[in-house]
């Protein structure tokens, strides 16, 4: 199996702010108008972009949200939990990987505007993903979590928030 430090340097992964690393992989050619998007959008974006994203055991993606779908794939590695919070405050688990395992997919969507968050599941070296965003991902539709703002909103998820915000 190849390492996450390999994979690393093959695939010229650089640190990302939610944790992790990431690459930038494709930006569609094609440009939605601000006027065909709706209100959420600041502008006009890229129809889509997809990134190679990664994750080492121990680290994690810190509770996030964007305006887009974000579709998952898995690449190589272990399983990742992917944590959710719908506008009902109910949490969700979903698991990310190539498990025959009956909760464990190797494609899993996160819609739009919907607080998440990821770690390597326990004994999970590292897991390599993808990440597909359509209409494509702008770092100005990306709002970190605050611990304490996130900790008002869902006080009963308080254990997973801890967790996966960070300072």
């Amino acid at each position: 199996m190849i390492s996450a430090q390999q994979w690393v340097e093959k695939m010229q992964l650089k640190p990302h702010p939610e944790g992790g690393f990431y690459s930038e992989v494709y930006r569609s050619a094609l440009v939605l108008s601000h006027q065909s998007l709706p209100q959420a959008y600041s502008g006009s974006r890229h129809a889509s972009t997809a990134i190679y994203y990664l994750l080492q055991e121990g680290d994690f993606s810190a509770f996030h949200r964007i305006v887009s779908d974000e579709i998952w794939h898995h690449y190589d590695g272990g399983v990742l939990e992917l944590y959710s919070i719908d506008k009902q405050g109910v949490l969700h688990v979903q698991y990310l990987g190539k498990s025959l395992s009956a909760n464990v997919f190797p494609f899993l969507v996160i819609p739009g505007d919907t607080w998440f968050a990821a770690q390597p599941q326990q004994d999970s070296v590292f897991v390599l993903a993808g990440c597909t965003v359509a209409p494509g991902f702008d770092f100005v539709d990306f709002e970190m979590g605050s611990r304490e703002q996130l900790l008002t909103q869902f006080p009963q998820h308080t254990e997973k928030i801890n967790l996966l915000t960070r300072g």
